[in-house]
């Protein structure tokens, strides 16, 4: 899987999480915004349990990929 498969993979699991959460009260630009940020925290978890080790760099791009999308 490549990083950004994996970004949009994350922003899909997280937009369906918010979906279910609030049903249609949100907009979709709403909805996939606060998946993103979700999508981006998830990342932020893993990197600081990873430290330096392999595939910090990877993660890292896979933030840069949801923050592009």
């Amino acid at each position: 899987m490549t990083p950004q498969e994996k970004a949009i993979k994350l922003i899909s699991m997280n937009e369906l999480i918010v979906l279910a959460e609030t049903g249609r009260k949100l907009t979709m630009d709403e909805r996939v915004g606060i998946a993103k940020r979700q999508a981006i925290e998830t990342c932020n978890e893993v990197l600081g349990f990873m430290g330096a080790d392999r595939g910090y760099e990877w993660w890292m791009t896979v933030k840069l990929e949801i923050e592009k999308l």
